[in-house]
């Protein structure tokens, strides 16, 4: 078991300067992950079209913070289905059935089950969709082809040791085919 740990729960920021590359294969991303991270640049991410394993570790994020907020909320639905029928049963209404106990807990399990998955559903994609930020309807398309069917490589402008130049020059040595400067939008 793994304790929680503040940089599991980060918030996505998003940038509008930096530089990103574009990569064909997910190995070359991986790759071009692996060096990215041994280069110290910080807060670089990955934009892919589908799931790629290892990218994780190649990237060097923590693992994520949203299986707590799911045990933490499916603990609070327990104990919010438990004290409810409780005390709906053996306080506010006592009503003594066939000599049935007033704390009947075996008559509590489907609405215990249903609030505990509930509470935890709900709760996790409330959070997912904080940690993300969303909904946010536009956001700044860089590329027509990134998560569509290339790999790309997002360093941010205020990534440690950021220098356009030498950014540029680094992604191209890892194989990057499209590299691209991105500065913002002028409103």
């Amino acid at each position: 078991m793994y304790l929680p740990k503040l940089e599991q729960f980060y918030k996505y920021k998003e940038m509008d300067e930096g530089v990103f590359g574009l990569f064909d294969t997910p190995d070359a991303i991986i790759h071009a992950a692996e060096k990215t991270k041994e280069k110290n640049y910080e807060g670089f991410d990955c934009l892919l079209p589908y799931p790629v394993h290892g990218i994780d570790e190649a990237m060097g994020t923590p693992r994520s913070g949203l299986p707590w907020v799911t045990f933490f909320a499916g603990i609070f639905g327990c104990t919010i289905g438990i004290l409810f029928q409780y005390l709906t049963h053996a306080h506010d209404w006592p009503l003594n059935i066939a000599g049935k106990s007033l704390n009947a807990w075996f008559a509590y399990v489907p609405i215990i089950f249903e609030l505990t998955v509930f509470s935890a559903g709900i709760y996790t994609v409330v959070a997912l969709f904080f940690l993300s930020g969303l909904p946010k309807a536009k956001r700044r398309i860089l590329h027509k082809d990134i998560t569509s069917h290339k790999f790309a490589l997002w360093i941010p402008k205020d990534a440690k040791g950021y220098n356009e130049s030498e950014v540029v020059s680094f992604i191209k040595g890892l194989g990057g085919t499209e590299v691209t400067v991105v500065k913002p939008e002028s409103k």
